[in-house]
């Protein structure tokens, strides 16, 4: 009863805070700017993306020692990162595609968006894992990158707590948030009773919000633990 209540409270708070700014990502003044909507690069071979928000303090509370410590050992603690843009089709997901780019991704393009993906053995990995199936450039992907985050605004009352967490509570206040996002358009996914990330799906042409069953289907429903970003 007193998760629950601490759940139904936590909605109420977020859904208030729903309408303030977003949170800064790091802070970093060099950051590439976002493209405008009718400049995002139209990707190929796949139905849509979706675009994975890691809760940085989980990650880090759940590795431990072996957390990256690009992303964990700093004073400027993280919230929401970007685990990666994965094109997806309706069913099931491309991965480890063969193109004509290279398999790693250039320093000078991995300080562009550190301040998104704060682990540079990360940004590699989507590239190679998921970017390599988006149809783009290296330098093409990350700007769609950029453009998908910017697109979500997340509530600055969506910080952790000390209670669980219900995922419905952290879906409405992204939905109040986020005019035209609904529940079927996302997931929360947990792991060993952590709250671990926020997957959002997104057409490939312009970044629209949209219905993603099999995505939907894969999100957790119990209240989870949210550490807090400190």
């Amino acid at each position: 009863m007193t998760s629950l209540r601490a759940g139904l409270c936590l909605a109420a708070t977020l859904l208030l805070a729903a309408c303030q700014p977003p949170e800064s990502s790091s802070g970093e003044a060099d950051a590439p700017p976002s493209l405008s909507a009718d400049a995002i690069p139209q990707g190929t071979g796949f139905d849509f993306y979706v675009l994975s928000l890691s809760w940085s303090p989980s990650y880090c509370q759940a590795e431990g020692e072996q957390a990256n410590r690009q992303q964990c050992g700093r004073r400027d603690p993280h919230g929401f990162v970007v685990h990666g843009l994965w094109p997806q089709f309706e069913r099931g997901y491309p991965e480890f595609c063969k193109n004509s780019e290279p398999d790693r991704v250039p320093d000078s393009l991995v300080a562009d968006y550190r301040d998104l993906i704060p682990s540079a053995g990360l940004i590699g990995h989507q590239w190679r894992k998921h970017g390599s199936c988006s149809g783009l450039s290296q330098v093409d992907y990350f700007a769609t990158t950029r453009a998908a985050r910017d697109r979500i605004t997340i509530p600055a009352a969506l910080n952790g707590d000390s209670q669980p967490v219900s995922p419905k509570a952290i879906e409405d206040a992204l939905t109040a948030a986020n005019p035209g996002l609904e529940a079927r358009d996302m997931a929360v996914s947990c792991k060993a009773g952590l709250i671990r990330e926020v997957r959002i799906c997104l057409s490939k042409n312009n970044l629209d919000f949209r219905a993603c069953p099999e995505i939907d289907r894969q999100g957790c429903s119990r209240p989870a633990s949210m550490p807090e970003a400190r």
